[in-house]
């Protein structure tokens, strides 16, 4: 709570709008549609976890999300003031660099919630070794991100998006070739070099996309951006729960734990690779549209 009312308070006092702003009127059929969209999508795929992802409830559930999201994305596109230009998405810049993005979002997240679980399910961690054990990771990854901007500036984000990638599917190998008695410094190490390609592919890949928009369509994706971040979060922490409970079922106890943990990092891993194919289509860097 401090950090948010901190965070609030520099908004107030620091940020000012830099894009042009503008009257678009509120399309509440939209609001509507979008709701039970996203709804449908994030509440299908929880449950999935628990009910499985063959189940009445999470088929009805993920249907009503994907009916809603045709039917938003339709409307956007027919209105003439839309409050969300999907149209940017024309741009194959910008799609790619939001791909990356949501796919380098997913293997942070995905990896993020499969860790913990297994430092403490598996290994028998308890809850503050495995804060310190998961530290080193942290720091690596807040010191990555800060420098990976100003490496874009000088190298693009043709090579840092696939240096990132191939750096985050070599520490996702190092924890699938781990197990229960693994010593915490291999587990410090997979964590580690994780987070160094992860986010090294990400701030290039997100101004890599950004760029290629002008400003008033720049609003439109940094929303979707934020959106869509959003959405992989939730679906892939539920698809990594479903792929936890299904090698658990395999066997008993921490056997069961171990697999249900490497089918985890399997789906982590398919990410990573399916990222750095994607990270194939970044071409030379290009200025921004508003410059």
């Amino acid at each position: 709570m401090p950090f948010l009312v901190l965070a609030f308070i520099f908004t107030l006092t620091s940020m000012e709008n830099v894009y042009h702003q503008t009257q678009t009127p509120v399309d509440w059929l939209s609001i509507v549609e979008s709701s039970i969209g996203f709804a449908g999508i994030v509440v299908g795929t929880t449950m999935a976890s628990d009910a499985g992802w063959l189940s009445l409830e999470v088929g009805l559930a993920l249907l009503v999300g994907v009916i809603g999201l045709v039917l938003y994305a339709r409307r956007q596109l027919s209105l003439t003031n839309p409050m969300l230009n999907l149209r940017v998405f024309a741009n194959k810049q910008f799609t790619v660099g939001t791909l990356l993005v949501m796919l380098d979002f997913g293997v942070i997240l995905a990896s993020m919630y499969l860790l913990p679980m297994y430092l403490q399910r598996v290994m028998g961690l308890p809850v503050a070794m495995t804060g310190l054990v998961m530290l080193p990771g942290g720091i690596v990854n807040a010191a990555v991100s800060a420098i990976a901007g100003r490496m874009y500036d000088s190298h693009g984000a043709k090579w840092l998006s696939r240096g990132g990638f191939v750096i985050a599917i070599l520490g996702v190998l190092i924890l699938l070739n781990s197990g229960a008695q693994s010593p915490l410094w291999w587990i410090i190490l997979g964590h580690v070099v994780l987070m160094i390609g992860a986010p090294l592919a990400m701030s290039p890949a997100q101004t890599y996309g950004l760029n290629s928009l002008s400003g008033a369509e720049s609003a439109d994706g940094s929303a979707l951006l934020n959106t869509l971040q959003q959405i992989v979060g939730a679906v892939s922490t539920a698809v990594a729960t479903s792929m936890l409970a299904l090698g658990s079922a395999k066997a008993a106890g921490q056997t069961g734990l171990t697999i249900g943990s490497h089918f985890g990092f399997v789906f982590v891993l398919i990410l990573a690779i399916i990222g750095l194919i994607v990270a194939f289509q970044v071409k030379k860097p290009q200025a921004s549209r508003d410059l």
